[in-house]
């Protein structure tokens, strides 16, 4: 018998929802990296010419410690919040196809989902400071809307949007001109290229778009209260273009993108604990 659309809907929520909790730990890594936090040394290493490198600590390493702190309940700090984003993003996905609704559509899904990113962010930045003030979807949300109001729960919200529409229409316009002449019907294996291009496209841009990715997650802590957004570990941003600037001057809009091989920069951050 064949399922009926409720259960075809019900089960790829239920497959998101899944992803998403295997795979928050190495979300939680990569976004305490984001807000620059590196409590282990780096250590000694080399390149693959044999020069001698500083390496900081890796998605395994990084894990270890937070086991070794928070047990295996801290790997899952912040996780409520993004299932929450991940099930509205899920049902409210995709049967528009036309690049100029894709974009009005992840516009308005960005809108329903940001105030969860927020809340996510800063459950997963307590672990830097410590604090135990965000706990629980709907105590957070009431927290952020009585101490800073609407504006809070959209804390890095233009940043993060501006990158998913960026992303979408150069992936759609950099698919279509591949498949349209550089894969077109007379070549043989057109058909290949064409169900390859916009997956390998969206690896590329999404690379180019990460800066935005950065900003947005910043931006959701700073200046919140918690030690992770607050000075000597970040000044206090006047706009999320500040934040752009300052992160550039500093040569980290790129801070998290990799997990392995992390090469320490010359002068290291304050957050590292010897």
């Amino acid at each position: 018998m064949p399922s009926t659309p409720v259960e075809v809907d019900a089960a790829v929520v239920l497959l998101g929802a899944s992803v998403t909790a295997i795979t928050h730990p190495l979300l939680y890594v990569k976004l305490l990296i984001q807000v620059g936090h590196e409590p282990l040394p780096p250590a000694v290493g080399t390149t693959m010419f044999g020069r001698p490198v500083l390496y900081l600590p890796g998605l395994f390493s990084y894990a270890q410690y937070i086991l070794k702190v928070d047990g295996k309940v801290g790997l899952f700090r912040g996780l409520s919040p993004r299932i929450v984003s991940s099930t509205i993003s899920t049902v409210a996905r995709g049967k528009i196809k036309r690049t100029s609704h894709e974009m009005i559509f992840q516009c308005l899904s960005r809108v329903a989902t940001h105030p969860f990113h927020v809340i996510s962010v800063r459950c997963m930045a307590q672990f830097i400071g410590r604090e135990t003030e965000y706990s629980g979807v709907f105590s957070c949300m009431v927290k952020i809307l009585k101490e800073e109001g609407l504006s809070g729960l959209y804390s890095g919200f233009v940043p993060h949007v501006l990158g998913d529409v960026l992303f979408l229409w150069c992936c759609n316009l950099l698919g279509y001109f591949i498949n349209t002449y550089a894969a077109d019907d007379s070549f043989s294996q057109a058909s290949t290229i064409r169900s390859y291009t916009k997956f390998v496209m969206g690896i590329s841009l999404s690379v180019l778009t990460y800066p935005f990715t950065l900003v947005a997650v910043v931006m959701a802590v700073n200046n919140c209260g918690l030690a992770a957004g607050l000075p000597p570990r970040f000044p206090v941003f006047k706009s999320w273009l500040h934040c752009w600037n300052h992160l550039s001057a500093e040569g980290q809009l790129f801070r998290g993108s990799r997990l392995f091989f992390r090469r320490a920069p010359v002068t290291l951050p304050l957050s590292v604990e010897d």
